[in-house]
């Protein structure tokens, strides 16, 4: 180890300042969601910094979902929600999965997990709407098949929908960001001869089972479905290492 390498600390920004600084006013201040912050003279103000860095703090909070801006209005306090939770960790998984293919591995493993106790979830608590609505995802599905980036779409819908199904208001929030972070890895493959087809046969098996209130087979069509999958991107990733891939 080089014990004099510099290792040098990046000096934060600005906004970056600002930020703890509101969150922090936020808490003191016991601001509930709707509440409205100080106006961003106010805050230039209170902190002594320009309006540009203020700005750019509030953006970023509203990216994170914690506050919500309308233009022409003071920053309001935003209530959290499971889907801007996972939303912030999108960029850090992103470049988990781009730098580590166990951390790859390890998240369509979890996937999977996830994906087959839906389906049975499904089955169990489905409606007589609710698998219209599924069977409507699935036409919705094929009817996009000459738009390669409207099919990838649909086929998130098409599983976030069996999450909904659950009852469960966390789960589509998790199926939906599972397929967003995994979205990148898995675009190529409906490119190859006949994938879109067989994505739109396995979803079919997976709706008639859960009509047909067989969760075992529910069960069975969904890991088939993802194993299918993540053995064909396998095979995408490394073509000399045998017949093993996922959309």
């Amino acid at each position: 180890m080089n014990r004099t390498a510099k290792e040098p600390i990046e000096r934060r920004r600005l906004y970056q300042e600002v930020m703890d600084r509101v969150i922090r006013m936020i808490e003191e201040d016991g601001l509930l969601p709707g509440d409205p912050l100080p106006a961003e003279r106010d805050l230039s103000d209170r902190y002594g910094v320009g309006r540009p860095a203020v700005r750019e703090a509030l953006q970023n909070m509203a990216r994170m979902g914690l506050l919500r801006l309308v233009q022409g209005e003071r920053a309001r306090v935003a209530a959290p929600t499971f889907a801007n939770l996972l939303s912030t960790m999108s960029i850090t998984t992103s470049g988990i999965l781009r730098s580590s293919e166990r951390g790859l591995v390890e998240l369509k493993e979890a996937r999977l997990v996830f994906e087959i106790t839906m389906a049975r979830l499904a089955v169990d608590r489905a409606t007589d709407d609710d698998i219209e609505a599924l069977t409507a995802r699935l036409e919705e599905h094929r009817a996009s098949l000459a738009d390669k980036t409207r099919f990838l779409q649909c086929d998130m819908l098409f599983h976030r929908e069996i999450a909904r199904i659950t009852g469960n208001s966390i789960f589509p929030s998790i199926s939906e960001a599972l397929m967003g972070w995994l979205a990148e890895f898995y675009r190529d493959l409906v490119r190859i001869p006949g994938a879109e087809q067989l994505t739109l046969q396995e979803h079919a098996v997976i709706v008639d089972a859960i009509r047909a209130r067989d969760a075992d087979a529910a069960e069975a069509a969904m890991r088939d479905h993802l194993t299918r999958a993540n053995a064909l991107y396998q095979r995408l990733a490394s073509p000399t290492s045998g017949p093993d891939g996922d959309i």
